[in-house]
């Protein structure tokens, strides 16, 4: 499956919408368009990983780059629809915790929010 990245602006907030797998191959696009969004004029970074059907340690690496830059230039930096494939990753590494993960239930509190 091909590596596809989408990027939505709405309010100050960028989303990261991801699609396939994140290995080695397709880190580097996801470095680059972390970082682009990182140094843009926003608050908020969200990575949607909905359609990511796997993530290897590069893949972990680029997200602990973008929680880094993110902190840097003082922006939150969420995941968003984590599903297992990417958690067991995330806990491989020891780092489910050092990410702030929306789940489902947020997701929508923050939708309602934005809609009102």
């Amino acid at each position: 499956m091909n590596f596809l990245i989408k990027t939505q602006k709405n309010e100050g907030c960028a989303v990261i919408e991801l699609q396939g797998e994140i290995n080695m191959f397709a880190s580097p696009d996801f470095r680059n368009k972390l970082l682009l969004v990182c140094n843009e004029d926003i608050k908020e970074v969200i990575v949607d990983f909905s359609r990511v059907t796997f993530m290897d340690s590069s893949g972990v690496a680029t997200l602990v780059e973008g929680l880094k830059w993110s902190k840097k230039e003082k922006k939150s930096f969420l995941l968003k629809n984590v599903g297992e494939n990417v958690i067991n990753s995330l806990s491989l590494t020891k780092l489910e915790t050092a990410f702030s993960i929306i789940t489902g239930e947020q997701n929508s509190q923050r939708i309602s929010k934005t809609i009102h």
